[in-house]
C-alpha cells in the first residue's frame, strides 16, 4: 500500500463566525503523520542497534588481542589479563544495547504497520 500523504504544514485560512466575532482562523495541518515518525523511529533504532553490534565487535577483539598479550607478554600478564576482562564486559554490555535496540525496532515496525492499516501478511507456516 503506498503511502500519499507528503505535505509539509500546509497552512489553509478558513473564515468562521461564533459568539465571540468573525474573522479568519488560521488552520496548520499536521507536519508529520504517525506513519513517517515510526518509520523514523525505526531507522534511528537500526543505526543504533548496528553501533552497539560494531561496539560488541571492536572490544571483542580488544580482549582477544589483550589474551593474545598475556601469552606473549608473561611479564605483564595480569595487567593484560585484567584488561582482557574489561574488553569482554564491554562487549557483552555493546551486545546487551544492540540486543535492546533490535527489539525497540521491531516493535517500531509494528506500530507503523498498525499504523498503516493493519497486520501485513507474512508468508509462515503459522502467519
Amino acid at each position: 500500500m503506498a503511502h500519499l500523504f507528503h505535505h509539509k504544514g500546509k497552512k489553509e485560512e478558513s473564515e468562521y463566525s461564533n459568539e465571540y466575532g468573525s474573522g479568519y482562523a488560521e488552520q496548520t495541518t499536521v507536519v508529520e503523520d504517525d506513519y513517517e515518525k515510526y518509520n523514523k523511529e525505526e531507522k534511528s533504532h537500526k543505526n543504533k542497534e548496528h553501533l552497539g553490534e560494531m561496539g560488541a565487535l571492536a572490544a571483542g577483539a580488544f580482549a582477544l588481542y589483550e589474551k593474545h598479550e598475556a601469552k606473549k607478554d608473561p611479564e605483564n600478564a595480569h595487567r593484560h589479563k585484567i584488561e582482557e576482562e574489561i574488553a569482554a564486559v564491554a562487549a557483552v554490555g555493546s551486545g546487551g544495547y544492540a540486543f535492546h535496540e533490535h527489539h525497540e525496532k521491531k516493535e517500531a515496525h509494528k506500530q507503523a504497520e498498525e499504523y498503516e492499516g493493519g497486520e501485513k501478511k507474512h508468508h509462515g507456516f503459522f502467519g
